[in-house]
């Protein structure tokens, strides 16, 4: 059964993200998720720098499993997905996915936590994002 991602962000590989082969650094992979999580907050209307300097939260990863199924090469035009899995109270925990046109390159799972960003501890999220994330799984 083929999963629905709740977001899709396009990419290109620049010749930034490869190695000398011109295959993607396996780091990048992390950078390319992360872009796509913060589209997707964008999509809902939450942009990261307001969330910070008003409410005083930011998200951190506090988790990645990533299995490495293919490699993305220079030039590729690539889709980076990022599905809403669980909301805990802090925490919200992602399935993403990397594609090369049909062909999946990346399955990775991802855990965010909510942190105040004064104190850099764990807080809850906001039950008004809450909601609405929960509206959009």
């Amino acid at each position: 059964m083929t999963r629905r991602p709740n977001f899709s962000w396009p990419c290109r590989v620049y010749w930034e993200d490869t190695d000398a082969g011109g295959v993607v650094y396996y780091a990048n992979y992390l950078k390319f998720m992360e872009r796509c999580r913060t589209e997707w907050l964008r999509k809902l209307g939450v942009e990261q720098s307001r969330l910070h300097a008003e409410r005083r939260l930011q998200f951190a990863v506090v988790h990645v499993g990533v299995s490495f199924l293919k490699p993305a090469l220079l030039d590729d035009e690539i889709t980076v997905t990022a599905e809403l899995e669980r909301l805990g109270g802090a925490t919200i925990d992602f399935k993403q996915t990397i594609w090369r046109g049909d062909v999946q390159l990346i399955d990775a799972t991802t855990r965010v936590a909510c942190l105040d960003s004064v104190k850099l501890k764990p807080c809850a999220i906001p039950k008004d994002l809450l909601s609405e994330w929960r509206d959009e799984q």
